[in-house]
């Protein structure tokens, strides 16, 4: 079904789409803490196959969850949500095409960020079920926080801490690597997670690595490394081995006939990722925007 185009309100949005599972909550517990660190609406969605087919009650448990990390009392007055910061949308619709439904709202509504949970399915069983997740990333435009339902999160479900002390950044040449670092800085500043270690990660020759701009100074130390091998193969091998808390790639979507066969470098990572996978259109400022109350970066020559 159409959704209308937003008119005047919230300036950030925060999109989640949940299908009320338990890699499903895991992704509400990130899209929550992005939006109350952010001051952001947070939309969550959910598209069912008939009327009727949900009910109110199975939506994540936002009150209860706050109340967990401590923003709020156990019965908290009714202003009490928005005067902690948050706005709260609950959207149900009906529709056959979960993928399409979603994509429709989020161009209906300016966005920021998607968050949402990802089956990581390989061979015949990739085959036999149809993706959301990732054409939902690639045609939106939108930044996308992948919640792998294999991996791990960096937000503490009890508390509402965040551990990103390991983000592996891999790099290259296209697409252009300077949004991820852009965003990486904002992401740790927006979230108060200074002093950690973002790992810039080129696979190739160390003479053909990109030059990118890192912050300086910065809310985290950046280190530089080049290593030959298959970029997927590596990437998943460096992150897993470094118990990296995040990884986060520019991306363009499919770039090439074989592309649209396999899928996209960063979707390949995705189905193998052992952490959440923030994929950020090239060029992309959305992160800054969304924290623009938490500093702005300063670059310069890493």
């Amino acid at each position: 079904m159409p959704f209308p185009s937003s008119g005047p309100g919230p300036l950030f949005r925060i999109v989640h789409t949940t299908d009320f599972s338990a890699p499903s909550q895991i992704a509400f517990i990130h899209a929550l803490k992005l939006a109350l660190a952010a001051g952001a609406e947070l939309d969550l969605l959910h598209v069912s196959p008939k009327t009727g087919g949900a009910d109110w009650a199975e939506f994540p448990g936002v009150r209860e969850t706050l109340h967990r990390w401590g923003v709020l009392p156990k019965h908290p007055a009714p202003a009490a949500l928005g005067e902690s910061g948050l706005r709260i949308g609950k959207i149900v619709t009906v529709a056959s095409d979960p993928t399409r439904a979603a994509l429709e709202y989020v161009g209906g509504h300016a966005t920021e960020l998607v968050v949402l949970a990802t089956h990581q399915r390989r061979g015949v069983d990739r085959w036999l079920h149809k993706a959301t997740a990732e054409p939902i990333a690639r045609e939106s435009g939108a930044m996308t926080l992948f919640l792998p339902d294999r991996g791990r999160g960096f937000v503490s479900p009890d508390t509402g801490g965040v551990s990103l002390q390991r983000i592996l950044v891999p790099i290259d040449h296209a697409p252009a690597p300077q949004a991820a670092v852009e965003t990486v800085d904002a992401l740790v500043k927006g979230l108060g997670c200074w002093g950690g270690t973002a790992w810039l990660l080129h696979i190739g020759e160390e003479r053909a690595m990109p030059e990118v701009r890192v912050p300086n100074p910065g809310a985290c130390r950046w280190e530089l490394t080049a290593r030959p091998g298959d970029p997927v193969d590596e990437i998943v091998a460096t992150a897993t081995a470094w118990a990296a808390d995040l990884i986060v790639m520019t991306t363009q979507g499919h770039a090439g006939v074989l592309d649209a066969l396999r899928g996209s470098t960063t979707e390949r990572i995705l189905r193998q990722a052992p952490c959440p996978v923030l994929a950020v259109p090239a060029g992309s400022r959305a992160m800054r925007r969304l924290f623009s109350g938490a500093g702005e970066a300063v670059t310069g020559k890493g």
